[in-house]
């Protein structure tokens, strides 16, 4: 991804903290796209990332900015990935790091956090508590807030997915990019990448139409955009087999609330059982082993068909953000889905 250094604010880069991070894989999914008599589809494969997620972005420029500002300690609430991907840069970095991570988080998580050398804290609760803990406890132990929008640069690492999304389909940008979202930086990181392309004059003026997907069990955004709210509310009692998704209330709702109005987009809910079949759908049909969160984004790519959001000569991409690796807990010793 430091391939776009000189729109990312770094001048140094001797210093970067980096383990290979970026320039994932598009590949064009014909046997979907004939599933659906659709034209082009695409999967933009985010597994392939150090950390096997495209949390390793934005934590690589964020552990960067991080060292060279003189932090020594850093602590980050997570879902899972985030967790991980921290671990490895901050051990990278020669730092520490504290991670908050819910005791029922996927045991990969947990389990990398650790061998990685970070001090985990598992807390009974979701990552909406483990961001409670870290705030409480951040001045006295002098940790640095890590937190999803509480810094800068997380979301400028992770808005090289967009520019990276328009360098592989030749500086042009699809019709319409469905991204599952729980906290949502993906989604607003690269909507910030195709206004600066904009303002570059890189790209022209059209932009795509902006999904986010969310699990049923917790889908914040989706009962915010239908009910014309310019703000989410906290979603009691968050459940879902999809760990990234599982964010009751996520900090820039009202971001992501706008980039959906503004693209002419929409947040569509999906079931735990939907993603899983559907995972499953695209690792048959395209060879990758998604995780839940991507195989949401098919689930939903269906629904928008059936409901003409999404008309056949409408070029998709489809976001997988991490390796189905981290969820083998979820699969049976048959392999089944249980």
């Amino acid at each position: 991804m430091w391939r776009y250094n000189q729109v990312l604010p770094i001048n140094n880069m001797d210093e970067i903290v980096s383990l290979g991070e970026g320039l994932t894989p598009l590949i064009e999914s014909k046997n979907v796209a004939s599933l659906l008599d659709q034209g082009r589809v695409w999967i933009k494969d985010e597994s392939s990332n150090p950390t096997g997620s495209f949390k390793a972005r934005g934590l690589s420029l964020a552990v960067t900015m991080a060292k060279l500002l003189g932090a020594k300690k850093l602590a980050i609430p997570s879902a899972g990935n985030a967790g991980g991907a921290l671990a490895a840069y901050a051990a990278r970095a020669g730092l520490e790091a504290h991670i908050f991570l819910p005791r029922d988080v996927p045991p990969a998580n947990r389990i990398e956090c650790e061998k990685l050398g970070a001090k985990v804290t598992l807390i009974d609760g979701l990552i909406n508590d483990c961001g409670r803990m870290v705030g409480e406890n951040a001045k006295k132990e002098q940790w640095f807030d890590l937190s999803t929008l509480k810094e800068p640069y997380r979301i400028e690492g992770k808005k090289t997915l967009g520019f990276e999304l328009a360098e592989q389909l030749g500086w042009r940008l699809p019709d319409v990019i469905i991204y599952p979202t729980g906290g949502g930086t993906g989604l607003i990181g690269m909507w910030k990448a195709f206004l600066e392309m904009q303002n570059l004059g890189w790209i022209g003026p059209k932009l795509p139409r902006m999904v986010s997907v969310q699990a049923e069990g917790c889908s914040p955004i989706v009962d915010a955009f239908k009910r014309n709210l310019s703000q989410s509310l906290i979603w009691e009692q968050a459940s879902t087999c999809a760990a990234g998704l599982r964010v009751p209330q996520a900090i820039g709702d009202f971001i992501m609330l706008k980039i959906l109005k503004d693209s002419n987009g929409t947040a569509i809910g999906v079931s735990d059982d939907e993603m899983m079949r559907d995972a499953q759908i695209i690792m048959e049909l395209e060879g990758l082993f998604v995780c839940p969160e991507g195989g949401a984004t098919l689930t939903a790519f269906k629904k928008l068909v059936d409901s003409k959001f999404i008309k056949p000569e409408d070029e998709v991409v489809l976001f997988n953000t991490g390796s189905g690796l981290k969820y083998l807990h979820l699969f049976n010793n048959k392999g089944e889905f249980s």
